[in-house]
């Protein structure tokens, strides 16, 4: 029986968990989520997560949410399939991945968020981006990018010279930033520039990047 998810194909944090599915290979259905009806509020879903938030994945009597804890059991259960995205034979590297993704959730996605919300969200809101939100992440996002590029001048990608969760868990957000007026602090950053042509090139990513277009809000 294929895999499900549900969620939306313009959702970052669903995308997250398709690209992983592609990368491994898996068969699944995407069942879409409308949240703008609150279908996510209600029992049907609430049963699935009782946070009310996309994505879910359901494999046979096994119910997940929460991107990266999905993206984890992915890599792990088909860990023999595609890229070895954790690193499952080497326990420094593996450690490695897994301190780059917890540092894309804690650094960089909690600055990135904010923007995409004010520049996308908000207008399709009716409502003037916020400039006070959108500078005040710009200056921690600048810290995390600063960061990054240091890193990324002595390895191919953050958790070392091979591609992996940690990289993986970046593509979403950063492919809607690099829409912003804020794409320059990326490019101008010739390391991190490099890794993002690199991680947004994959054909993982390809088979996503088509539903992804913010003419509706994003779900957490």
């Amino acid at each position: 029986m294929a895999l499900k998810i549900y969620g939306l194909a313009m959702s970052t944090n669903t995308t997250r968990a398709m690209i992983c599915l592609h990368e491994k290979e898996v068969d699944f259905e995407l069942i879409p989520v409308n949240v703008f009806t609150s279908e996510h509020k209600q029992p049907p879903f609430l049963n699935k997560n009782p946070f009310g938030l996309i994505p879910v994945l359901e494999d046979d009597d096994l119910t997940l949410f929460e991107s990266r804890a999905i993206t984890s059991y992915v890599a792990e259960k088909y860990k023999e399939v595609g890229p070895d995205l954790i690193r499952h034979n080497d326990t420094k590297e593996a450690s490695l991945v897994k301190m780059w993704t917890e540092v894309e959730s804690h650094y960089y996605d909690p600055a990135v968020t904010p923007i995409i919300y004010e520049y996308f969200v908000a207008p399709f809101q009716g409502q003037e981006p916020n400039k006070s939100v959108i500078e005040s992440n710009i200056e921690k996002l600048k810290i995390v990018l600063d960061v990054y590029e240091t890193k990324l001048s002595t390895t191919k990608y953050l958790a070392g010279d091979f591609y992996s969760l940690a990289d993986l868990s970046h593509i979403s957000s950063t492919h809607y930033f690099m829409q912003t007026p804020c794409a320059s602090m990326i490019n101008e950053r010739i390391h991190v520039k490099a890794w993002w042509e690199d991680i947004s090139s994959r054909t993982a990513f390809q088979k996503v990047v088509g539903g992804m277009t913010f003419g509706q809000s994003d779900q957490k």
